[in-house]
């Protein structure tokens, strides 16, 4: 199903899907519920404080031994829900390959 503005189609869960939040670093871990997902992020309700979020990336573990996870970054937070992308390989490549905007600023001289 696509919702509106959307670049990815987005599955809206049926049933309550838990899952956690876990820092890259190990050192905080939220429980949360999955909303919605794609192939390029998901909207979630977080239990708890959201301040953690604020480091930016973080992974989302989608199984209790943690073996199926995706890394992920912040995109937006509305009171107990955020939206968050799915980090990828190519993601990485694209911003690597990109120029930084003071080296656009010198190849356009």
């Amino acid at each position: 199903m696509r919702f509106d503005g959307r670049k990815a189609s987005r599955v809206k869960m049926d049933h309550r899907q838990p899952v956690n939040l876990m820092g890259s670093d190990g050192t905080w871990r939220r429980s949360c519920v999955l909303l919605d997902v794609s192939q390029s992020g998901a909207k979630i309700e977080v239990e708890g404080t959201l301040d953690v979020l604020q480091a930016k990336e973080f992974f989302m573990l989608l199984s209790s031994t943690g073996l199926a996870y995706r890394r992920c970054e912040l995109v937006w937070i509305d009171g107990t829900m955020a939206g968050i992308h799915f980090i990828t390989a190519d993601c990485k490549k694209k911003a690597a390959s990109a120029p930084a905007p003071a080296e656009k600023a010198l190849q356009s001289k």
